[in-house]
């Protein structure tokens, strides 16, 4: 038995739980497209051609990935 390194619980199988290194793995792409998102969409050339509702989704992203730093 081994303790899980990302969950800090009691592994049976003596490596890390396969939900735990999922879940890391979706919140670590989560996080890269966040990042990502203004590069892909090319926001800085073309705001202006955005729905006032996408905008408001862009701003909130953007101020999540500002806030978690």
């Amino acid at each position: 038995m081994k303790i899980c390194n990302i969950c800090h619980k009691i592994s049976g199988s003596g490596e890390d739980h396969l939900d735990c290194v999922q879940k890391r793995s979706v919140e670590l792409e989560n996080e890269d497209f966040k990042s990502k998102i203004t590069e892909n969409l090319q926001l800085s050339n073309n705001s202006q051609d955005l729905g006032v509702e996408v905008k408001a989704i862009l701003e909130h992203l953007s101020r999540d990935k500002d806030s978690d730093e």
